[in-house]
């Protein structure tokens, strides 16, 4: 549903007054920080300067073929504890995450989708990107396969860490971020989070 767009999230996006970034500034600021990066955030740039983006069709399901979404690295206060989400269809400890449903703020649909996922309250999002991934969602009954395009946004826990486990989720954890850096069966992209958020720790 497009509704989902006019739902704002209770939480705040910090830095600037309140207005986030547009997706190509921020993938301009991400390709600064991460030049390693380049080849995946051309891809990410090319998705974003199709020519149907006048009408912001990549941020809607509409797209069959891929689209973007949105992810959430919810740390928890001490900074070293990540909130996971046990997905059911790919039966696997991922962050918590979902689809832009026609919001062009992915920041904004990361910090909504965390709230929504752990009915956690008192969440403070980045404005800038802090990882992407493109990943290949298989075919299911109703869906064919298709790409993800999913930007990443660090969000802070600054109060309560109770969560509650929601409709999408077998079960939700607190993982301790430097166990995932260490795990050789952790998801690649979720180590490669893991890593980029203690080098980041230990350099603040």
């Amino acid at each position: 549903s497009m509704s989902a767009a006019a739902v704002e999230a209770k939480g705040r996006i910090l830095g600037g007054a309140g207005m986030v970034d547009t997706l190509a500034d921020a993938l301009a600021h991400y390709r600064r920080t991460w030049p390693g990066e380049i080849a995946k955030i051309a891809e990410f740039q090319a998705l974003l300067d199709e020519p149907t983006e006048r009408t912001g069709l990549a941020f809607t399901r509409a797209r069959l073929d891929g689209h973007f979404t949105a992810s959430a690295w919810l740390v928890s206060a001490d900074r070293q504890r990540v909130l996971l989400t046990h997905h059911r269809k790919l039966d696997r400890w991922l962050q918590l995450g979902g689809h832009a449903d026609g919001d062009i703020q992915l920041a904004r649909v990361a910090l909504r989708e965390a709230e929504e996922e752990s009915g956690l309250t008192g969440l403070e999002g980045e404005s800038q990107i802090f990882d992407l991934d493109r990943h290949w969602i298989p075919e299911r009954a109703e869906e064919p396969g298709h790409w993800h395009f999913d930007v990443r946004y660090v969000v802070r826990a600054t109060a309560s860490e109770a969560y509650v486990v929601s409709a999408e989720s077998h079960a939700l954890a607190w993982r301790d971020i430097g166990g995932i850096a260490a795990d050789a069966d952790a998801d690649p992209s979720l180590q490669r989070m893991a890593r980029r958020w203690l080098e980041r720790w230990r350099s603040e």
